[in-house]
Order: structure tokens, then sequence, then C-alpha cells
């Protein structure tokens, strides 16, 4: 079990810390249909990112049904924090993983990622048959300037929670966004650097013996066709450098996806963001849109198990020794290392989409308009994309 000052952080971010709990402390045992149901339903209508994902399942799980521990749902999110994988599906599968094993986590997993990736299926669907849906590209016209917006401000929020007064977390998010910015991708070996500088500052300042590090291996097996394959190794890769946001892996993809294998173009690819975020679920189910156009169905499943499988691995693998990784502190410099390198890398996919949504007077102020609502206020990511859908509308020439 973790102490507590360092559970109650998600993301670096603090949650609140209040409650309730049975008047008895029992914890109220619930049959797996319907935990597993709870999840199918917050796959399919949860919005607003990892962090708000995690704080329904807070609140339904531990406050209200008193289903899950509270200490039990803080390991939870301290697994999701460290581990690499998307933070809200991680915390998921955990929970599964403690209410009925292998079995639990399986079942919790697919009942969460299962409705996001059957939309995204749907309009990959869409998309393909009807050329593109070119009579939608007034509405994506607005909605790419307000994609680049929303990213540049989850990329603050982010700076802001990570980072702190850490000057050496912020020399390696300016090493990130600069090189990400000039060369259109980032460069996965700065950000296993960034890991090795965070160590090493915290060795520095606090030398204290060592406690073994853990590094899971997730293989992923082959599929019949070359695309197919491709796609499962690549998304495994990519999933394994999301950290703390699922927007993380907005600028591994682009360098993948448009520049290395030119799967997507550039506009495609805004889309492909685009309809993760009017999805409910976890961000990184852009996977499956993004493989659903390069090989069909079986490109979007294989994309689909290259993110979420390693993270379902990890949490097998991991649990076991979790409590020791979780207090070794060279072992968490190192992690955050890496989330502030993540941070900067979405920090310069700012400027490199940004490049390709915003070329005109018209995308430049839905752009800015867009940036100043989601700064001043708490208006949810889908209903933001629709207005910059009408404006592009109204506004395409």
């Amino acid at each position: 079990m973790l102490p507590r000052p360092f559970g109650f952080y998600i993301g670096l971010v603090k949650i609140p810390s209040e409650i309730t709990e049975p008047a008895d402390g029992a914890l109220v045992s619930a049959p797996l249909s319907k935990f597993c149901f709870y999840f199918l339903w917050l796959g399919a209508t949860g919005f607003g990112g990892p962090i708000a994902l995690a704080g329904y399942m807070q609140r339904d799980l531990v406050e209200r049904r008193h289903w899950v521990t509270k200490e039990n749902y803080l390991e939870g999110l301290a697994l999701a924090q460290l581990a690499p994988g998307p933070l809200a599906a991680q915390l998921a599968i955990y929970l599964g993983y403690l209410r009925a094993g292998i079995v639990g986590a399986s079942l919790v997993g697919l009942a969460f990622v299962g409705p996001s990736f059957l939309m995204v299926l749907v309009i990959s669907a869409a998309y393909v048959r009807f050329g593109g849906l070119p009579w939608m590209q007034p509405a994506f016209y607005g909605i790419g300037a307000a994609v680049v917006a929303i990213i540049a401000r989850s990329a603050w929020k982010l700076a802001k929670m990570v980072l702190g007064r850490d000057s050496v977390k912020w020399a390696i998010f300016f090493g990130l966004a600069v090189s990400t910015a000039v060369t259109g991708h980032e460069l996965v070996w700065l950000f296993l650097l960034g890991g090795v500088v965070g160590y090493l500052a915290k060795a520095v300042k606090a030398p204290q013996p060592q406690v073994g590090m853990l590094f899971v291996l997730a293989g992923a097996g082959t599929a019949a066709r070359g695309k197919v394959a491709e796609l499962l190794w690549f998304f495994t890769k990519a999933g394994a450098f999301v950290f703390g946001s699922g927007l993380a892996i907005v600028p591994f993809l682009y360098g993948g996806v448009v520049e290395q294998h030119h799967w997507l173009t550039d506009r495609q690819f805004l889309d492909a963001v685009a309809v993760a975020m009017i999805t409910p679920g976890p961000v990184v189910i852009t996977s499956g849109f993004i493989g659903y156009l390069v090989a069909g169905p079986w490109g979007a499943m294989a994309a689909a198990a290259g993110v979420f499988v390693p993270v379902y691995l990890v949490v097998l693998f991991v649990s076991p020794y979790f409590a020791r990784i979780a207090r070794n502190p060279q072992a968490r410099a190192a992690l955050e290392g890496v989330t502030a390198a993540a941070t900067g890398a979405i920090a310069g996919a700012v400027y490199v989409l940004g490049r390709r949504a915003i070329h005109d007077w018209t995308t430049a102020l839905i752009a800015v308009v867009a940036l100043l609502i989601t700064l001043r206020w708490k208006v949810p990511e889908p209903l933001l994309i629709a207005g910059a859908a009408v404006a592009g509308v109204l506004l395409y020439r």
C-alpha cells in the first residue's frame, strides 16, 4: 500500500481527498457483471480526457457505490502515473484485476475500450466509403483549428502540473518542444535521455541505495499481411510513450504515420485526432481510426491492440513489484523525466500541426477564439469542436 501523500496525485495533479466511506468501513461486494457494465457505460459516455475519467471512477466506485477501497484506487492511480500507457485505461484494467484477477482485467478492459472503438470503426467506415467525407470538409476546416487550440491548452496545463518549478524538468521540456517543432516528429532517444537526466538529477541531489527498476517488454504477434503487422508494431511502440495524457501520443503518431510511413496526409491526421476528441473514452482510440484508413477493419484492430494490449500486460506483470518501484525516488525521477519529455513533445506538436491546420485568417480566428474559450471556461471538448465545425461551415471558402 502506498503512502497517503504520494497516492493522492494523478499525473502529478492533486485530486480531491474527501472520500466518504461506509459507516462500518465495509466494502460492498458487487457481481462481476455489474462491475463490467459500469465500465461499459463509462466507456460509452465518458468525455473529458484521462483525468476526468479517473475522477468519474473515484466518484462512482469509491464514494458512491463503495465497490473499490480508497487504498486500492490510489494504488491504481499511482501505477497509471508511473507506468507508460493510457492512464484511464490502465486504471480501469487495474481495478478489474483487483476485482477478479486476469478475467476481471480482461473483461473490464474490453468493456471500457469497446464502445469508443466501435464508434470510431463506424466513423472510419463512413470516412472511407464517402471518400474522406468531402461534404464535411467545411466542418473539418474549423475542427482542425480547434484541435490545435485544444492541444495547446493541454500542453500548457500539463506543463504547469508536471513541471512545477523544477529547472531540470523545464530544460527537458524545452529540449523536446524545440526538437519536435524543428524536425516534425519526436526523437525516441530524447525521451529516454529525458528519463536518464531526471534520474541523474535526483541521484545527485539525494544519493541513496538503488532499487532495481522493472521493465516489461510486451511482445506482439505477427499478422498475415505486412501492413497489419507494421501497424501492430508501430502502435505498440507508440503506446510505450503515452505518459500523463493521451495527447502525448499525437506527436509520436504524426512523425510515424505522416512523415515516416506516409500512411496519412496532414488533413487526414487532423481528422483522426478530431474523431478521437468527439468520441467518449480514451483519446488514444484515434489509433483505431488511423489503422482503418491504412488497412481496413484488421488495421483498426491491430492499431488498437498495439496501444492497449501492452497496457494490459503491464498491469498483469508489474503489480507484484509495484510497491517497491513506487517507493523508489530514483525510479520516480526517471519516469518524471520521461513525462516532462512527453509534455515538451506535445508543445512542439502544437507548432507542427498548427502549420497545417491554420493557413488563413479564418482558421487563425477559430483557433484563437477556441483557445481563449478553453482558458476561460470549462467547456466540454465535444461541444467546443461542434462549435468550431459550425464556424467552419459558415466561414469556409
